[in-house]
């Protein structure tokens, strides 16, 4: 199959263009490359899920190519993608290197990971220069920030946002130079005044947690951390009662940014490190896989049958589309959380239940954790979520109902409309090789007695059972209705509630 590759013109990259004619010029380019896909007949005929093939050798279809039209291979294309032999993942990466080559997506946009660990061979000079340095004390949170940037899930973020940086997230969800890339949350280091006096002028400082000195941050710029206008724009509130603008309104008068360079590989030694890969080490088990398609799916909070519909439904549909090897990344969160949410040693032991009981395929899922702290700042944050799981190899994510919500601490509705962040996925800039996967509604069919997705037609056959109502039952020993959720799964949470009510 012969095609031209086309990009809408909003996505090309304009930093560095002087002109209209220019940026018309990089656009014709990509418009004129000839691209040719090949398969052979067989392999067309088996991934025809719509019959064509079978219809035309009926001969209920005339003039089919292939079958009684001759095809007529194009000469001189400039791209042959061999599907057969290729994986999809392996075709899309072929179509990227000739557009970086001909200088019509900029390279950054293709999301390599950038790591921000010292490399070993000069480790030691470096830990011996962070033991001269002035030094700052971060806490757990910074901490885990600095664990997102040296992991590379903020690629090509070089350390915590300069200036520059902070006010293009902030006013644009997205990085700008070289190209629109996806970056929807401030990552920052705030420090006191007395710190940003005591440490005006120095070239490098040391970044100490718990005693240790964890990283160093080189070129230090400071600027002022205006937070209500922080917190308005990345959250849409000022209010003081939301978990995370509390910690915000109680941090440092000033942010500081610079380059970031981690010492050490960071370990938390809560059991759970096995589970912390990073976006280079998840990419090699796809590979080792023989993934052709990475589905992820975000989460902080225990999965039911529900949620393992949804993960089914999506693999089963990437199969039907001709993906041969759909793997799930099962992507639970593993920063800070607020303080009625599940630990994460518990939803860990209860995601590994899941497995264990092949709600979900053991043989097709990666669990892994996910490093970030939880913002709950609604399609803000969702935008985060995603372009992470992008950068370590997702090409579907799946996006649920009211994504990174939580209720308003004050009036107790939802702080987001609930459909707002997997419509605003669908719109953002800068996600350039993933597909959002809608969530679709489920409960449980109180007929088939199974978690079923919700038809409107027949609302009387189905039972919502809201979190609070699943919280209550689990603190109070009771059972759920058999099919909502794995039974040793959830033991766990019983397990976990109970505790909380002997606490």
């Amino acid at each position: 199959m012969l095609g031209w590759c086309a990009l809408p013109a909003s996505s090309l990259p304009t930093a560095g263009i002087g002109s209209m004619h220019e940026r018309s010029t990089r656009l014709l380019a990509c418009l004129s490359l000839k691209c040719l896909s090949t398969a052979p007949l067989d392999v067309c005929e088996q991934r025809d899920v719509k019959g064509l093939y079978k219809r035309a050798r009926a001969g209920e279809i005339r003039g089919f190519t292939g079958i009684d039209s001759e095809y007529e291979k194009p000469e001189a294309p400039e791209l042959v993608l061999k599907t057969d032999s290729c994986s999809v993942n392996e075709c899309i990466q072929q179509l990227v290197d000739l557009l970086q080559e001909r200088d019509i997506v900029p390279v950054d946009a293709s999301y390599e990971v950038k790591e921000l660990y010292v490399q070993e061979n000069k480790l030691d000079l470096a830990k011996a220069d962070a033991a001269t340095l002035p030094a700052v004390q971060i806490g757990k949170v910074d901490m885990q920030w600095v664990q997102v940037l040296a992991e590379g899930w903020a690629t090509p973020l070089n350390g915590f946002m300069r200036e520059r940086e902070y006010l293009q997230c902030l006013h644009f969800d997205c990085l700008l130079d070289g190209g629109v890339i996806n970056l929807s949350v401030p990552v920052v280091l705030p420090v006191s005044t007395a710190d940003k006096e005591r440490l005006d002028g120095v070239t490098a400082v040391a970044l100490v947690y718990e005693g240790r000195r964890v990283a160093i941050l080189r070129n230090p710029e400071f600027y002022e951390h205006r937070k209500e206008e922080r917190c308005a724009r990345q959250w849409g509130t000022t209010c003081k009662d939301h978990p995370y603008i509390k910690m915000v309104m109680e941090s440092g008068d000033w942010l500081v940014g610079g380059d970031l360079q981690v010492l050490d590989k960071i370990y938390w030694n809560d059991g759970l490190d096995q589970y912390r890969l990073t976006p280079a080490e998840l990419k090699q088990k796809f590979k080792q896989m023989n993934a052709d398609a990475v589905f992820a799916f975000q989460l902080r909070n225990p999965v039911h049958n529900g949620h393992a519909l949804l993960m089914q439904d999506t693999h089963r549909r990437l199969i039907e589309r001709g993906y041969r090897r759909p793997v799930l990344l099962l992507h639970p969160l593993g920063g800070w959380t607020k303080d009625d949410d599940v630990p994460l040693p518990w939803r860990m032991k209860q995601h590994a239940a899941v497995l264990e009981e092949g709600v979900l395929n053991p043989a097709s899922t990666i669990i892994s954790i996910f490093p970030s702290p939880m913002m709950y700042a609604g399609p803000t944050e969702v935008q985060w979520h995603c372009r992470a799981r992008m950068v370590a190899g997702a090409n579907f994510y799946i996006v649920g109902r009211d994504p990174a919500g939580m209720p308003h601490p004050e009036t107790g509705k939802d702080l987001y409309e609930p459909t707002h962040g997997a419509k605003v996925l669908t719109m953002a800039p800068g996600l350039i090789t993933l597909e959002i996967v809608p969530f679709k509604v489920a409960a449980y069919n109180k007929v088939k007695r199974a978690m079923d997705f919700y038809d409107p037609k027949k609302h009387q056959d189905y039972d919502f059972i809201s979190g609070t109502r699943m919280r209550r039952m689990a603190r109070e020993g009771e059972n759920p209705p058999d099919g909502f959720m794995a039974p040793t799964a959830w033991a766990v949470l019983k397990e976990y509630y109970q505790s909380m009510e002997k606490a």
